[in-house]
């Protein structure tokens, strides 16, 4: 079927496909969409507020709950609206923009969890450097070039999709507009759109990755050479948020690309693309808060400011 001879709108089938089951799914979907926005706010406004925490990890820290927050609400409004109307359509226009969007914010966090790897890195391996290595001029310098190295990533790879034709089929089977649904229902024009993806894939997933496993072998190794257990301990919970964060976001990406062909392969993809894309944008700011005594000392400050 080609793109122009059927009305240019694709259909979302996910996995909720027996009626009574919607309303749990959209239930829990509000629940932790919400819940994520309002921790990632609370986080953005004790930062903000707080000029205790105007420090280079913070700064970093503040732009992940906003790429959270954007991240999460570029697919799970639509979701919802899915759940509510039983409207599972999606025009071309709306879904290249979901899929823009959706790029634009995964690259982000991709950059952004490698610089802040980067910061704890020196704030560890070379504290003495700190403020020269990450004054407030090369952090600024750090956070407007990864949002634009991630609009330019996302432009190029939306506009080398949206030139693919869409001949086998329109019904995609996920939760959004996501690469390899779109793959699976297109029959030419792949080409350059692959060449991009193996290229992005290796500049900013791969290289970035790799750096940041470099930065805690480096990071682990001078924590076993403190001689204190006091000291090792106390140097480690600096840095174990942000481990434990990127951790959850690496597997669950890892696990929506890598699930083999099988029975229940696209319901096992649906259902980590929900872990990726809600779960874990709700789960980050609560590691960073409970895990961090400056940013609980500051929320109990603005909370009895107010």
């Amino acid at each position: 079927m080609d793109n122009d001879t059927t009305s240019n709108v694709f259909q979302i089938v996910p996995f909720f496909t027996k009626a009574e089951d919607k309303l749990d799914i959209f239930v829990f979907l509000l629940t932790i969409y919400f819940t994520g926005l309002l921790i990632n706010i609370i986080i953005i406004t004790v930062i903000y507020n707080d000029d205790h925490l105007h420090t280079p990890m913070y700064l970093f820290l503040c732009n992940l709950s906003i790429v959270d927050i954007c991240f999460t609400t570029v697919t799970v409004p639509k979701l919802l609206h899915m759940l509510l109307t039983d409207n599972n359509t999606i025009s071309f226009t709306q879904c290249f923009t979901q899929f823009c969007f959706y790029f634009l914010f995964g690259t982000t966090e991709d950059i952004l969890l490698f610089i802040m790897a980067y910061d704890r890195y020196v704030a560890i391996c070379k504290p003495l450097h700190y403020h020269q290595i990450l004054g407030r001029k090369n952090c600024l310098m750090l956070i407007v070039g990864t949002w634009i190295s991630a609009c330019i990533n996302s432009l190029l790879i939306t506009k080398a999709a949206s030139a693919m034709s869409f001949c086998r089929s329109k019904i995609i089977h996920q939760l959004f507009c996501d690469i390899k649904a779109l793959i699976k229902t297109s029959c030419a024009g792949t080409e350059m759109f692959f060449m991009l993806i193996y290229f992005e894939f290796l500049l900013l997933v791969f290289v970035p990755f790799l750096c940041i496993v470099t930065s805690y072998v480096k990071i682990i190794a001078i924590i076993l050479n403190i001689n204190s257990r006091d000291g090792r301990r106390k140097v480690f919970s600096t840095c174990s948020s942000h481990l434990i964060v990127m951790l959850l976001y690496y597997a669950n990406a890892a696990s929506v690309v890598l699930i083999p062909q099988s029975q229940y392969s696209e319901l096992l993809e649906q259902i980590c693309t929900v872990l990726y894309t809600a779960v874990t944008p709700m789960l980050n700011p609560m590691i960073y808060t409970i895990r961090n005594k400056e940013v609980m000392r500051a929320l109990m400050r603005l909370v009895k400011g107010k």
